[in-house]
């Protein structure tokens, strides 16, 4: 269920935070309605999901405080910059993802949005909030394996 974008597919908007938060158990795309407006911001760099989350209530699926920046030639027609989205699921996706918020006591969170065929899908993913003591082993696994590829380069060098 891992949804790769292509290699020519550019991303448009990453959270870069959500594995350092939380432990990512599952990956799902969707599909994302946006106005046109929304769409030239994405396409200008205007997002930001460090804050978003996914919420499923009556049986749809809505992206909730991602920040689309306001398109700059929007005039009045313009888009508010926080307001919901509504997510493109078939309904058996929704009520799994619903089904495994509600039992596990975990949260569905966007990891990037990204062109795919020139749609503008999002990278949603099932994921377990990390103590804060994950953040520290996870730290210094990273510093351990950095500090063991440093020696190893300094031999082949030396």
């Amino acid at each position: 269920m891992s949804p790769n974008p292509r290699p020519g597919d550019p991303v448009l908007a990453r959270n870069r935070q959500a594995s350092h938060e939380y432990h990512l158990l599952e990956f799902l795309e969707a599909g994302i309605q946006l106005t046109g407006t929304e769409v030239k911001a994405l396409r200008a760099g205007l997002a930001h999901l460090r804050e978003g989350y996914v919420r499923v209530e009556n049986g749809e699926a809505w992206l909730i405080q991602v920040h689309i920046g306001q398109y700059e030639m929007g005039n009045r027609q313009n888009h508010e910059p926080e307001r919901r989205r509504r997510l493109l699921l078939h309904r058996r996706e929704i009520e799994y993802l619903d089904g495994r918020v509600r039992l596990g006591g975990l949260t569905l969170i966007p990891l990037r949005l990204y062109l795919k065929n020139n749609r503008i899908k999002v990278e949603i993913a099932i994921a377990r909030g990390k103590k804060l003591w994950d953040k520290r082993q996870a730290i210094a696994e990273r510093d351990a394996r950095r500090d063991v590829e440093r020696a190893t380069a300094h031999a082949l060098r030396g």
